[in-house]
């Protein structure tokens, strides 16, 4: 096994779940979507690194989404745990697949690392921007393989 680039992570709690409303829960309502259901979406990928999701590690931040409905658009600012974290692109990925999968078509989804914080923040954004070579990451299966175990629902610690 590979050495942790981030031996002692700094753990935070999660956000309390939050409960359906009544216009949630029926279907022929039109519910716009918000922060925080996109928040809910992606908070619980697991990290590459770590048995914790991406909240757990404050990777991921309500206060760091942003959705504009009518303008179809979705936009996540990430931030890795360490300034030279080599899985910031897996994560970035993840995210955006997660978010391809789960959301309407309708949206244009931006994943970027939160600005300051990775020693690599404009080229991995760059790579993360790239239609092309996101759709060729999608097409490599190891690759894939990696960012469904990351989006894959698991017991994570409470």
């Amino acid at each position: 096994m590979a050495e942790l680039e981030n031996i002692n992570p700094s753990v935070y709690k999660k956000t309390e779940e939050r409960p359906l409303t009544e216009n949630e829960l029926n279907e022929d309502v039109v519910d716009p979507i918000d922060e925080r259901e996109v928040f809910d979406l992606i908070r619980d990928i697991n990290d590459p690194e770590h048995p914790l999701t991406l909240e757990e590690l404050h990777v991921l931040e309500q206060s760091r989404v942003t959705v504009n409905n009518e303008r179809g658009e979705v936009f996540v600012n990430f931030t890795p745990t360490i300034p030279h974290c080599s899985m910031a692109t897996l994560i970035g990925l993840s995210i955006r697949v997660k978010l391809l999968r789960a959301l309407p078509p309708r949206f244009k989804i931006s994943v970027e690392i939160t600005p300051g914080t990775h020693s690599s923040e404009n080229a991995i954004n760059k790579q993360l921007k790239d239609k092309e070579r996101v759709a060729a990451s999608l097409e490599n299966s190891h690759l894939m393989q990696v960012v469904n175990e990351c989006i894959s629902i698991t017991k994570q610690s409470q």
